[in-house]
């Protein structure tokens, strides 16, 4: 099965550290993965989105214009990539910055208040983080245990206080 994702926000929103954390978590989940950046003309406040592929067999590019998931932390990202998403797709939206519904209803969307949640727990820094614990919990595309073995490994090289903020964020939406 092969997944074609959009992950995409402001610049300083950690977008492309989302992207690079769930293609990581598919190759140690023995996955084929692609990567690939795109920023805006800014690099914090500018637009910023990554496409992430993970496929049991091998993939040939790593463009994307359809998309099974779009992962959406700000308003214009919503509009942008919204359109991509396949009938029966999935989106996100980071419910904290985007106050307007989905125009689509053949997409499956969350709604989840990541900004908001980050600062209950204390650093809106880790807003990505808690999205990506929503992302496992609604695709089931990567393996949760995979994800928070790459978090810990990523973070717990800084600190381990730092690791265990980031595993906390990722375990703190539930569906």
């Amino acid at each position: 099965m092969t997944s074609k994702m959009f992950f995409a926000g402001s610049g300083g929103q950690g977008i492309m550290l989302m992207g690079q954390l769930v293609a990581s978590a598919a190759i140690h989940d023995d996955k084929d993965t692609t990567f690939f950046p795109s920023y805006g003309p800014e690099m914090r406040g500018g637009t910023a989105n990554c496409t992430v592929i993970v496929s049991d067999k091998a993939i040939s590019s790593p463009l994307i214009s359809e998309s099974d998931c779009v992962i959406a932390m700000n308003l214009p990202s919503m509009l942008k990539f919204e359109p991509t998403l396949k009938p029966g797709g999935i989106m996100l939206l980071n419910k904290s910055l985007i106050h307007q519904p989905a125009k689509r209803s053949d997409i499956t969307v969350y709604e989840v208040p990541v900004s908001d949640l980050a600062i209950d727990i204390g650093d809106p820094r880790v807003a990505n983080i808690i999205m990506l614990g929503a992302f496992v919990r609604t695709t089931g595309i990567i393996s949760s245990d995979e994800l928070e073995k790459v978090i810990s490994d990523v973070f717990g090289a800084k600190s381990k206080e730092l690791a265990e903020l980031n595993l906390k964020a990722f375990h703190l939406w539930k569906q």
